[in-house]
């Protein structure tokens, strides 16, 4: 049974784990704050890190932070402690999202220390992936982990696929008439010179593709500058395979267990074998938000599209140093 308090070695290694997972634009909006006496981490949001314009409210933020909260149970469940987590642990500090205590353990959650190696192969993808569809019992096994969280995985029909995939084109087209918005991306996406050595942001190497998406529920970004050249002859997937990741309610407390249902899919994707791509644009935009929902799934709230399917290895995106983002008190 692991019951020692871990060393700064352990801890900066847990939090480091921690900021592997995805965020809106890459903007790695989390900062821990390690208690020695009480072996607890603290997450915070890094309100410098913000997106005023795409994300006013601070779903994305919640969401981004909810997948390290998820990812630093992996890593202590893996080293040996059972994460003992609280959310929104004082109404007074809405920065303060959540703490895990190190507790001891005889036993470890070894579905959550299962998925451990995969914190740093998961990756965002942009690329086109290949028509095959995941198998139903796959697509049974990312529903249950969602469910685990508190959340729902819901897969459209085809019908709503080409709907959302409307929607998103909406948005896209109201995002490049708000010129905020596009300056805000712009400060979000990284020059080729920048990318060299670039702790943040959306680098070149991650674009995909230049210019349109033919439908793909990619936003685009590689309008400014692109590793691909235009008129790539790599198509993407004719039927693209969506699902949606939801929950009943919609404040603070829901985003972040959004963000761990979501986060606990995409490792289970990862494990799989299955490559995936995250869409926010169309849920940026409240009266374009609701009509991604299925009626028919029961579902309450849509917090992220998730594109899924079989795709070609892409490089991961910058990460911050673990000086940056944890502080041991």
């Amino acid at each position: 049974m692991r019951d020692a308090k871990p060393d700064e070695q352990t801890v900066t290694a847990l939090a480091a784990a921690a900021g592997t997972a995805p965020s809106m634009f890459n903007a790695q909006p989390w900062r821990f704050r390690y208690l020695r006496d009480a072996a607890t981490f603290q997450l915070r949001a890094a309100l410098d890190r913000t997106l005023p314009h795409a994300d006013p409210h601070g779903r994305a933020l919640h969401l981004g932070c909810g997948a390290a909260l998820f990812n630093l149970r992996v890593a202590v469940a893996h080293a040996g402690w059972e994460p003992v987590v609280t959310l929104l642990p004082d109404p007074y500090d809405p920065r303060l999202l959540a703490t895990v205590r190190l507790a001891p353990a005889e036993a470890p959650d070894p579905e959550l220390a299962r998925l451990h190696p995969t914190l740093t192969r998961r990756r965002s993808s942009r690329l086109p992936f290949r028509d095959e569809l995941v198998p139903e019992p796959v697509r049974a096994r990312l529903r249950g982990a969602a469910e685990l969280e508190g959340g729902q995985l819901h897969f459209p029909s085809v019908w709503h696929v080409r709907a959302i995939l409307e929607l998103v084109r909406d948005a896209e087209g109201r995002d490049r008439a708000t010129p905020a918005r596009a300056e805000e991306r712009e400060r979000w996406t990284r020059t080729p010179e920048e990318a060299r050595t670039a702790t943040d942001g959306v680098v070149e190497q991650v674009l995909g593709p230049y210019g349109g998406y033919h439908g793909i529920p990619v936003r685009d970004l590689a309008g400014r500058h692109s590793a691909f050249e235009e008129g790539d002859p790599t198509p993407f997937e004719e039927e693209p395979q969506l699902a949606l990741l939801g929950t009943a309610e919609d404040r603070a407390a829901d985003w972040l267990r959004a963000g761990q249902a979501m986060e606990r899919v995409l490792l289970l994707c990862t494990e799989y074998g299955l490559s995936t791509g995250l869409t926010t644009q169309v849920l940026e935009w409240s009266e374009l938000r609701w009509p991604v929902r299925d009626p028919e799934s029961g579902m309450g709230q849509v917090q992220m599209v998730i594109r899924l399917g079989y795709g070609p290895p892409v490089p991961g995106s910058p990460r911050r140093p673990v000086g940056q983002t944890l502080e041991l008190a």
